[in-house]
């Protein structure tokens, strides 16, 4: 969702005196913020198990005055933190799953304390401001996409913006140029009918082979993909014992592209590439969905220049450097509430996310500061957008207008 209009002065003195409050409640909860972090980052949980990490959120919310829950929204690791009574509703997402083997190694235990030092600075000044503040704990963005079934629960229908940040290698750039692919995940399962190998290979229809034959159909088609376009796929069950011919087959795939529309196209151009193994072998062919899938980012441009002027204020620098190819249930969010997920960088780390490396990086004092100015650039955003009355009015009308239930569904899939 776009907004249309753009903010003006956000040097008034209101304006200033407020973000210099929020400041300050970030200053006076930094050993807390970073406690926070570390704890999360030294038990490290996957996908739907963070136990630990959703109680130690909501804990940390709950102790500082705000309507807690964990366990909400259908899903036992999920938090809903809120506090204050404006008319505009901000959700601060806050992500704390790690990856399997390698921790933390995309910083969510960084996500995790700067999304509730904003929330904590936000609640401070939330009167005066005119601000609900809502933090959202929401599990498994790695895998599972736990934002998914929340929005279809109605965790966004009260939300006129949502934003969070997330930790990153290098150096730090615009808002607008981290973008983020759609992503579609899928098993393809192969049936055919086992025979002995060696004795009456005759008699089989083999699976393996139609799963051979569709990968290498992928690989050929990948020429005529485009630049930013992605296809993984590895085959997850190929058979027991080499002297019976594989009467099933299982693959296990991603789709990624930038753009909606092709995203579409890319994954019907894969699945015929499995149709063709089914044909090439007589195998019979089915495809189910393994996760749900993830949306591209939008990343509003209104609340991307604000996020890019007060990061700058914490004595950051800004590069033009572009950072991009992953993807995010927090694009599913983007679709239907005005929302920005920026980067910061731990500075001076070379760190490849999703390494182990990274996740060392993420625990660094570098990365304590990333969190502080994260927080603090964050709870600046969402002031000079609520006290900003262009942006303000903007942001309500939008949600005004939203049809009931429009967050709840997937409508771009």
């Amino acid at each position: 969702m776009t907004l249309a209009t753009s903010a003006g002065d956000t040097t008034d003195a209101r304006t200033v005196a407020l973000k210099d409050a929020a400041a300050q409640i970030i200053r006076n909860n930094e050993q807390k913020l970073l406690e926070l972090s570390h704890r999360i980052h030294d038990t490290p949980e996957i996908a739907f198990e963070e136990h630990r990490a959703a109680a130690l959120v909501g804990d940390t919310l709950r102790n500082a005055g705000f309507d807690t829950a964990v366990g909400v929204y259908g899903l036992d690791t999920a938090v809903e933190a809120t506090y204050g009574s404006g008319d505009l509703t901000v959700a601060i997402c806050a992500e704390y799953d790690a990856l399997p083997e390698v921790g933390h190694a995309c910083g969510h235990n960084m996500i995790a304390a700067a999304g509730v030092g904003t929330a904590l600075a936000l609640a401070a000044v939330a009167d005066e401001a005119g601000l609900r503040i809502k933090l959202l704990g929401t599990p498994a963005e790695e895998h599972g996409g736990g934002k998914s079934p929340m929005l279809e629960a109605g965790a966004w229908e009260d939300a006129a913006l949502s934003l969070m940040v997330h930790g990153t290698s290098g150096t730090d750039m615009p808002c607008a140029s981290l973008w983020m692919q759609a992503v579609d995940r899928f098993e393809v399962t192969f049936t055919g009918r086992a025979a002995h190998a060696a004795g009456a290979p005759e008699h089989g229809i083999n699976a393996g082979a139609a799963a051979t034959i569709a990968l290498n159909a992928i690989g050929l088609v990948r020429q005529q993909f485009r630049a930013k376009t992605r296809v993984n796929a590895f085959v997850s069950h190929g058979g027991d014992v080499t002297n019976i011919i594989p009467a099933r087959t299982v693959v296990q795939v991603e789709v990624r592209a930038p753009e909606i529309d092709e995203w579409r196209e890319v994954k019907a151009r894969v699945l015929a590439c499995f149709e063709a193994g089914a044909i090439a072998t007589g195998c019979e062919w089915t495809y189910e969905a393994t996760e749900p899938p993830y949306a591209p980012m939008v990343q509003n441009p209104v609340l991307a220049d604000i996020w890019d002027r007060n990061l700058q204020a914490t004595g950051r620098e800004l590069t033009s450097a572009a950072l991009g190819g992953g993807s995010s249930d927090m694009g599913n969010v983007s679709q239907v509430v005005p929302s920005i997920h920026p980067g910061i960088a731990v500075l001076g780390s070379t760190a490849i996310p999703h390494n182990a490396d990274f996740a060392d990086a993420a625990a660094t004092p570098a990365a304590d500061t990333a969190i502080i100015d994260g927080a603090t650039a964050l709870a600046w955003t969402v002031l000079d957008a609520a006290l900003d009355a262009g942006v303000r009015g903007e942001l309500l009308r939008l949600q005004a207008e939203r049809p009931e239930g429009f967050t709840r569904t997937a409508n771009w899939a």
